[in-house]
């Protein structure tokens, strides 16, 4: 027998993409160079499920997406083991002019995301502890105005359905066991060398060892690798945003006493004003991330495979001091912990799911560290975009539009054309 359709990446994006691809019938093949699913990038996410985003697309996909991983068994339709959880601890998104809330509260309203707005006096008796000074833009804490105090305050915007996914990783594995039950097949350790195609259309890929897998169908979900496949391939001349490897970490450290409610869980917060973004976990732990502030030094890399994977003091420091202005109660370790991961960074900080001038050659790349929470919604709108431009669909003239089966809105994949004028909307930070 042979393949229908072969997708580079068994991260949480390819792993959904093989799931979605199985369930129409086609036969399948996901090759990636780890040794099982979500070993990249998928595994350093930091796996926040939220919904702010600089598009009406974006939004509606992100709310879709919640169904999903709070009705994860369902979602997957088979019986997988252990799963990946979905904690419910809602999410503050602290006032930012970067990313004024008058930009996108009217697209939680014309999806129907709930939401809270708070001033600082709500957010203060909501979350106690924390520091609800205005300290924008971010600086470097080496500089002397960054301890500068401030009278000028501000509030946020929650939205308590948000939270988080317990393990990234497992949320990744179990789209690929679930791939499996419906027929898909994994092959690991393998590295794609080459992309064949004959008359305009993609024929094969070969692997590193001389193996071909023969399909008229391929998708580049290969995360920091997906310039480099486009190459082997031969496209991207049309395209009008491009992207790039990105070096990022995280820091784990112990949450401030007080931080966590009752329940064990305290809310994420995305804080753009002072640059970064934390969330809680079960047990007492804090996660803490950037959101790329001017200030700070980007981490391109020419070669994703060189990445160093060990967290700097330089950059935990930066990052974990930054919570600690919000959260006074917050200790600084003198020892560096948490992980590494690398970014597929689109040149505005929103995904590609396209077609390509190569046919049969699909991609699903640039998201930007911030599209794990819409695996389960991006499985099925790549396997909607290439039923319907196999099928003779002129997605460049007349985009594809997926209709989630949750929410019954539809979503316009236009937004996420490789053609599209770039997002301005966009906050230009991991927040998209």
């Amino acid at each position: 027998m042979g393949t229908d359709a072969v997708v580079i990446g068994a991260g949480v994006i390819g792993s959904a993409i093989a799931l979605e691809l199985a369930k129409t019938g086609r036969r399948v093949v996901v090759v990636d160079r780890a040794s099982g699913a979500g070993q990249g990038s998928t595994s350093a996410s930091s796996a926040v499920v939220r919904y702010n985003f600089s598009t009406l697309a974006g939004v509606t996909a992100a709310w879709e997406a919640h169904f999903c991983w709070a009705a994860w068994a369902e979602h997957l339709g088979h019986d997988v083991g252990a799963l990946a959880r979905f904690e419910r601890c809602g999410l503050v998104m602290l006032d930012v002019d970067a990313a004024p809330r008058s930009g996108w509260l009217p697209l939680f309203d014309q999806v129907g995301v709930p939401y809270e707005e708070w001033d600082a006096a709500t957010l203060a008796e909501r979350m106690p502890g924390i520091d609800v000074g205005r300290y924008w833009p971010p600086k470097r804490i080496d500089e002397e105005e960054f301890w500068a105090g401030t009278e000028s305050t501000l509030g946020g915007v929650c939205t308590p359905d948000a939270g988080y996914v317990t393990d990234p990783q497992l949320a990744a594995r179990n789209l690929a066991d679930a791939a499996v039950a419906e027929g898909a097949e994994f092959r690991f350790r393998g590295t794609v060398v080459a992309v064949e195609s004959a008359g305009g259309r993609v024929t094969a890929v070969e692997l590193a060892g001389g193996t071909k897998v023969s399909a008229p169908i391929v998708v580049n979900a290969a995360g920091p690798w997906s310039g480099r496949l486009n190459e082997l391939a031969g496209v991207g001349a049309d395209f009008t945003v491009g992207v790039r490897p990105m070096r990022q970490e995280v820091a784990h450290v112990p949450a401030p006493e007080g931080y966590h409610p009752a329940d064990g869980v305290g809310p994420a917060v995305a804080d753009i004003d002072l640059g970064i973004y934390l969330r809680g976990e079960v047990g007492g732990g804090l996660l803490v991330g950037g959101t790329e502030p001017d200030c700070d030094p980007f981490q391109w890399l020419d070669d994703p495979d060189e990445v160093d994977l060990n967290p700097t003091m330089a950059v935990f420091e930066a990052q974990v001091t930054r919570a600690a202005r919000r959260l006074p109660g917050l200790r600084v370790p003198n020892r560096a912990r948490g992980v590494v991961g690398v970014y597929d960074v689109a040149d505005d900080w929103t995904p590609i799911y396209d077609r390509t001038e190569l046919a049969g050659f699909y991609v699903a790349i640039g998201t930007s560290g911030n599209q794990f929470k819409n695996a389960p919604v991006v499985g099925r709108m790549m396997a909607a975009l290439v039923d319907q431009v196999e099928a003779g669909a002129d997605h460049d003239h007349e985009p594809v539009r997926y209709k989630g089966p949750h929410t019954g809105l539809a979503i316009d994949l236009g937004t996420f054309s490789r053609k599209r004028r770039r997002n301005t909307g966009s906050s230009g930070t991991v927040m998209g």
